[in-house]
């Protein structure tokens, strides 16, 4: 049986534009079901997609208004890499960090890989300590 080539370009285009609708079940469709999810910066190692959709409903509740803005992207074989920018307004509270009603605004990279037109893989990297300042959750960095 021939394997269906897919646009990964298109394919990342999609998966941003699902997570800034807000539409978790749509973001979960990009996702294998035994797919694993890596946020480096928060520490979280997600297995499946009951932990990934947990992941998503969290982040969506504590950011309302959450976006993901992609601003460049390439492919090589099966892995896909997406530089983007997520901003949003904390209006829920995380676990440890209750809702501050602060924006944030940072950069990031998504290294993810495909079979089948799904992610088995995502590996997210983005400046937490920058994003935890912008919270509230870190003092801020001092001006000379």
């Amino acid at each position: 049986m021939a394997t269906m080539a897919i646009d990964m370009e298109q394919w990342a285009k999609d998966l941003m534009a699902a997570w800034s609708s807000h539409d978790v079940e749509k973001v979960l469709s990009f996702y294998d079901d035994d797919g694993v999810l890596e946020d480096y910066a928060l520490g979280r190692f997600l297995h499946g997609k009951e932990e990934i959709r947990a992941h998503v409903k969290e982040g969506l509740t504590g950011f309302p208004d959450f976006k993901i803005e992609m601003k460049s992207f390439f492919a090589s074989g099966n892995h896909a890499c997406i530089e983007c920018v997520m901003s949003g307004t904390q209006k829920g509270d995380l676990p440890g960090m209750p809702a501050t009603g602060k924006h944030f605004s940072v950069p990031g990279v998504a290294v993810i890989e495909l079979k089948g037109g799904k992610a088995i893989r995502e590996s997210d990297y983005y400046d937490g300590a920058s994003f935890m300042r912008q919270l509230g959750g870190l003092p801020a960095t001092p001006q000379k």
